[in-house]
């Protein structure tokens, strides 16, 4: 049986993808990857005020609850997804990485990761 390591190395392995951080809502990591040094636990104390404003915005724009969010920046992306109530996953990837396999296994994918939490 998979382990959340073996999701997060997995997801790790995936082209351009730099980091993945799987954490709480209370911004501490769970199980992370992290190619060229990148702050894993940087990320993860950063993503759980971005998806509360997220959240924040869905129920202002009566658009439901937040699941999932990707972020643009100039060399690339940050994907971040709720697995459940009490954890999140953040992935960052370089400029020219096509996301759209990810988010598609990430949305497949994660009632099944987080059974493994």
């Amino acid at each position: 049986m998979a382990t959340i390591r073996d999701v997060v190395q997995a997801l790790g392995r995936h082209e351009g993808v730099e980091t993945v951080v799987v954490l709480g809502r209370d911004g501490l990591a769970i199980d992370s990857f992290s190619r060229d040094g990148l702050d894993s636990d940087g990320v993860a104390a950063l993503v759980p005020s971005f998806v509360k404003a997220c959240a924040k915005l869905g129920e202002v724009g009566i658009r439901g609850e937040f699941n999932a969010g990707v972020m643009e920046y100039g060399d690339g992306f940050v994907v971040v997804s709720v697995l459940s109530a009490d954890a999140l996953m953040a992935i960052v990837v370089r400029s020219g990485t096509n996301v759209g396999g990810l988010l598609y296994e990430l949305r497949r994918y994660r009632t099944a990761i987080a059974e493994l939490l």
